[in-house]
This record gives structure tokens, C-alpha cells and sequence, in this order.
């Protein structure tokens, strides 16, 4: 099965079953007229030039509501990469040496471009992933909120001046950029988690080559195209897909290339940690999760219940960040999962521009067939599903909202993350209980948890071995705040005043004999 956004995936195309509704005509409407739009494209940007792939092979783009080809990308490999990079690298020594303000600038014009194409860019989110057009629109505020905030930063990158312990001394510490950026990025918000590296990278005076998924390169190019008319000089950000492995691997051997920022699997995670050791490059990680949701008897159950399913079921249950076990305490249980039961039951399942649809398909086969394998799982060691708990009437890769209870920590569900709408609902008796669930896992992203009571949420919150805590909210990302997680769920932050430290280097220059005139 593909590991989501992997560098070193197989890439599998299938010609998907057409699915017949009152709405296709509209969806080929819609794709005719993106693809008519000045920002769209559909090949490869290498040092300012759109090209295809050197052996002339392409990748087929498929909408996952429908199974209809959207578009032909390039299947590009190790050879297109390495121009890529040696675009980015001869670009650095311009882009690096520009000043701050200069930068700062360009970034701006650029968060301008993507607002003002926010209904095209939000359109073909939703064409090439699925995820609602509400949804979708929300992610390019989201995704472009990163590039306004770092062109503000750019100009906030200090050095300092260090007392020395020598009269004749004097001590300076500048912040400097890493260098050549490869940035791999996921399916699940292909415009958000690029603009959450590129813009503290290029703010900094990084230049930047970005793998993008194979599943959701439009967007991502899309987004390149408008950089470019932002004035954003030629090489400084670059886009490859295709060959997911080739690319991977010629990042990761380039010694020009000094920083990997990735999201992704945990599992991927690890293998980009074992590569980037040949040459010793920088490590940005977003990796996986499995979220707790804890909600206590205290809470009040109507929040928790609308939190906890703008937890779990935002993008259908596809990210990392999702509620993936909603740990409930025995003496509100069942009212919880009644009234959460309730709720889910009013989710519209369609394709993501019909008009009041909250839940898309899901990306592909193999998401539905991972989703299928944990039910069996959880009601094969005896849990209930209550709600859902099979494809959808619509087809394709439609799954239905689903909730299982009397889940338990053994079952895959409650282990490892399910990627899909399905919540599953474990019990527990006392607070320490619930931190011990919620803490026995190798993950450690994000948490959520649902109380009235101050102290307790200053208890729990500091217990949580999670980078990310939630307390009666369910949607809790940021630009202005630290995204990242502990333990095997990665390795530095993005967003916020510290994800432009990820792109720097201290370096320290000490000023001798400095008393002689």
C-alpha cells in the first residue's frame, strides 16, 4: 500500500471506474475551465521554465470523486532533480544575498496572488483531492496565512552581540540561511504543507526544490506559477513529481542540497533520517500520529461533541492531526456516544462541490481498503460499530461516517492511525487512566481534551506527551503558533516565530585585537 507522500513509494496508476451522478457534467465544467485559467499547469518548474520530463513519460492526475483523468503531469526522476537542484543552488548566492526587506516583499506579492486566485486554487484542491470546496477554501487561507506571516519574519531574523570575556574581543552571532531546501510533501493539503516550508525557507534566504504527491501535483504547480508572477526570480523555487524513489533518493545523496523538510509517514520519516546521514543535512519531520481526544465528565457535552467532530472527521479523517482514538469517561459515555453518534449521522457524504457536502472520498483504493482492514480488526476482537462501517452508496472511494465503540487498546484502530472517517470510542475510569491510554503510543502530535475544570487542564495538558494539546477545541493550527510533534511523530516545528530557526544557522565571528588603534 503507498505510504502517503513518500519519497520512496511505487507510484501505481489505475484507470478508477467512472462514477455516473447528476453532477459529473458539472466537475468536467469545472476542470475545463481551471484548465483555462493563467495559473494552471501541468508540467514541471526548473529554474523558471516549464518543462516536461526528459524521457517525454507522464503521470496520470486523477479526481478521486469520479475516477476522471483531470490532467498529464510529468514522471520525472533523478536526472530532472538533480537540474532542479543545481538551479536552486546557483540561485541561492543571488537570493540569499538580497536583504530581508527585498525578500519580504516578493513573499508579499505572492501572498497577494494566491488570495486573489483563492476560488481557482480552492477548486482545484477539490477537483485533484476531494476534500469539500469550503474546506478546500479554507486551506488556501490557511496555506497562503504562512507566506503573509514570513514575509513579515524575514525581517525579524537577529544576530546578537555577545559580551566578551576579553577586552580586545568582540563576539557577534549571525543567523545565515542553510542553503538548498528539498521539500516532500503530502497529498492531504497540497497547498498548505508546501507554504509552510516555502515560505520561512524562501523568507530566510533558502532556496527551495519541492517534491510534491503524486496524487495532488496541480496545486502545487499552480502555486509555483503564481510565485513566479510574484517576481520570485527563476531557480529560487523549484517543483519535480513523478518518480517518487529517484527524486527521494537524489535529494537526499545531493550534497548541495543542505536541509530536508518532509510530512509524511513515520515510517518514511525514518528512512529520509537514515539517508540524509551520507551528507549530514538538516531534518525538518512531520510524521504520524494517533491522536487522543480525552473527554471527561465534566465537559460540557455539547462542546465536546462539536469539537471532537471537527477533530476526527475534517478531510474525511486524512490528517495527521485528527482525533484517531476519543477516549471517553465511563460516567458520560454513553450520553457522548449517543449524541456524537447523532451528529455524525448528519454528515453529508458527496463530492466536494455540491452544495452542503462535509465529507469528500477518500484519496484512493487503498485509503478505503486500510479502513476496512481496522474495522474488521476492532469487530473481530469485539467492538461495535454502531454507525457506518462500509463503503458509501456513491461508490468510488466513498466510505461512510462511522463510530465504533467498546474499542480497546489492542485493535489496530486504537494503534495505528486509521486515515478515514471512522471514530473509534475507548473507556476509562480516572484521569491518570486516561493519560496512560492517551501516552501508549510511539506517536506524539497532536491531543485533544474536554474539561470545565482549570486544574485539570493545566494537569493533563503539561502529562500529554504531545507537541500539540487542544483543550475544548478541536481545531487548533496556526501560523502564528509551533506545529510539530514528539517522539517517533517528528523532529522540528513549522509555523510561527520558531519554524524560521529550521531554515538557519548560527554562526558565531569573534573580532580579535580590538584595543590597538
Amino acid at each position: 500500500m503507498r505510504v502517503a507522500g513518500s519519497p520512496f513509494c511505487k507510484v501505481v496508476t489505475s484507470h478508477l471506474p467512472r462514477m455516473h451522478h447528476p453532477s459529473a457534467f458539472r466537475l468536467m465544467s469545472i476542470a475545463g475551465g481551471l484548465k483555462n485559467s493563467p495559473i494552471f499547469r501541468s508540467l514541471g518548474l526548473i529554474g523558471g521554465k516549464w518543462i516536461g520530463a526528459h524521457d517525454g513519460n507522464t503521470l496520470k492526475v486523477n479526481n478521486p470523486s469520479t475516477g476522471e483523468i483531470i490532467a498529464n503531469v510529468p514522471f520525472m526522476g533523478g536526472r530532472e532533480t538533480n537540474d532542479a537542484i543545481s538551479s536552486a543552488y546557483d540561485a541561492f548566492n543571488s537570493w540569499s544575498k538580497i536583504t530581508a526587506a527585498e525578500r519580504s516583499k516578493y513573499l508579499r506579492n505572492w501572498y497577494d496572488l494566491i488570495m486573489s486566485h483563492k476560488e481557482e486554487l480552492g477548486q482545484l484542491i477539490t477537483l485533484e483531492q476531494g476534500k469539500p470546496l469550503k474546506e478546500a477554501l479554507g486551506e488556501v487561507s490557511y496555506g497562503a496565512s504562512f507566506i503573509e506571516f514570513f514575509a513579515e519574519e524575514a525581517k525579524r531574523v537577529y544576530g546578537d552581540i555577545i559580551p566578551a570575556t576579553l577586552a580586545d574581543r568582540r563576539l557577534f552571532v549571525l543567523k545565515q540561511p542553510v542553503g538548498v531546501v528539498g521539500a516532500i510533501t503530502p497529498w492531504n493539503f497540497p497547498l498548505a504543507m508546501i507554504t509552510r516550508k516555502v515560505g520561512p525557507a524562501l523568507a530566510c534566504g533558502c532556496t527551495v526544490v519541492v517534491k510534491p504527491s503524486e496524487l495532488t501535483p496541480l496545486t502545487a504547480l499552480a502555486a509555483a506559477e503564481l510565485a513566479l508572477q510574484a517576481g520570485i526570480p527563476p531557480g529560487v523555487l523549484n517543483v519535480v513529481m513523478g518518480n517518487a524513489p529517484d527524486i527521494g533518493d537524489a535529494l537526499l545523496a545531493s550534497p548541495q542540497v543542505r536541509k530536508i523538510t518532509f510530512t509524511g509517514s513515520t515510517a518514511v520519516g525514518k528512512k529520509l533520517m537514515t539517508g540524509a546521514a551520507g551528507t549530514v543535512k538538516r531534518l525538518s519531520l512531520e510524521l504520524g500520529g494517533n491522536a487522543p481526544c480525552i473527554v471527561f465528565d465534566d465537559a460540557d457535552l455539547d462542546v465536546a461533541v462539536k469539537g471532537a467532530l471537527a477533530a476526527k472527521f475534517r478531510n474525511s479523517g486524512q490528517t495527521c492531526v485528527c482525533a484517531n482514538r476519543v477516549i471517553v469517561q465511563e460516567g458520560i459515555y454513553e450520553k457522548f456516544a449517543e449524541a456524537f453518534s447523532k451528529a455524525v449521522q448528519n454528515l453529508q457524504v458527496g463530492d466536494g462541490f455540491t452544495e452542503g457536502v462535509v465529507q469528500g472520498p477518500l484519496i484512493n483504493e487503498a485509503a478505503v481498503q486500510k479502513v476496512e482492514s481496522f474495522i474488521q480488526d476492532a469487530v473481530s476482537k469485539g467492538a461495535k460499530v454502531i454507525l457506518g462501517g462500509k463503503r458509501h452508496s456513491l461508490g468510488m472511494t466513498f466510505y461512510e461516517p462511522t463510530v465504533v465503540t467498546d474499542v480497546r487498546s489492542e485493535m489496530l484502530l486504537a494503534r495505528e492511525e486509521v486515515f478515514g472517517p471512522v471514530a473509534p470510542l475507548l473507556r476509562f475510569k480516572t484521569e491518570e487512566e486516561a493519560i496512560r491510554i492517551a501516552n501508549d503510543t510511539n506517536a506524539g502530535l497532536a491531543a485533544y481534551i474536554f474539561t470545565n475544570n482549570v486544574r485539570r487542564t493545566w494537569r493533563v495538558s503539561e502529562a500529554l506527551d504531545y507537541g500539540l494539546v487542544g483543550v475544548n477545541e478541536g481545531i487548533i493550527s496556526t501560523e502564528v503558533a509551533p506545529f510539530g510533534g514528539v517522539k517517533q511523530s517528528g523532529l522540528g516545528r513549522e509555523g510561527s516565530k520558531y519554524g524560521i530557526d529550521e531554515y538557519l544557522e548560527l554562526k558565531y565571528i569573534c573580532l580579535g585585537d580590538m584595543t590597538r588603534k
